[in-house]
């Protein structure tokens, strides 16, 4: 009997760390979806989306206010096409907001950070967002500062 009681409690504690490890994985995985409430969406078109994917976050002054919906490509302009799902706790957003593609720390994950206008005509459902920036690559930028070293002397010293 005693070792019954035993065996319950370990397979308690076992199902009770699993249960805690999928939570973790779901909330660093960013796979909740229930943060967005009577959300609307809006879009946006990029240029370079780097390395933005479906369920990166959408900031405002740091703050998560929705989520990345679908990307897509805009067959006409060539252009990256991103979806986004706002919550609708944030219907205020003037209609001239801009969205950037920006980077959690050096090399962390994308996120698109929008940054509120003037305007005094709020986002609607269906709207366009006009005023984009694109994603820094970093790829990019390393070419172009060993392309300009090797134009400005090779070795990169400076001769006197």
């Amino acid at each position: 009997m005693r070792r019954n009681v035993m065996e319950l409690w370990v397979g308690l504690f076992a199902a009770a760390g699993l249960a805690a490890l999928s939570m973790l994985a779901f909330k660093v995985g960013n796979l909740t979806t229930a943060d967005v409430v009577n959300g609307y969406r809006v879009s946006a078109q990029f240029d370079n989306i780097g390395g933005l994917k479906v369920k990166a976050p959408v900031t405002l002054a740091g703050v998560r206010i929705g989520r990345v919906s679908s990307i897509a490509i805009d067959k006409g302009h060539y252009r990256a096409v991103v979806e986004m799902q706002l919550d609708g706790r944030y219907d205020n957003l003037p209609k001239d907001s801009s969205a950037s593609i920006l980077t959690s720390g050096l090399l962390g994950d994308q996120y698109i950070g929008l940054e509120p206008g003037g305007s005094e005509k709020n986002l609607e459902s269906g709207d366009v967002i006009m005023t984009t920036a694109s994603a820094l690559v970093l790829e990019k930028l390393i070419g172009q500062v060993i392309f300009n070293n090797n134009q400005s002397g090779g070795d990169g010293n400076a001769k006197k």
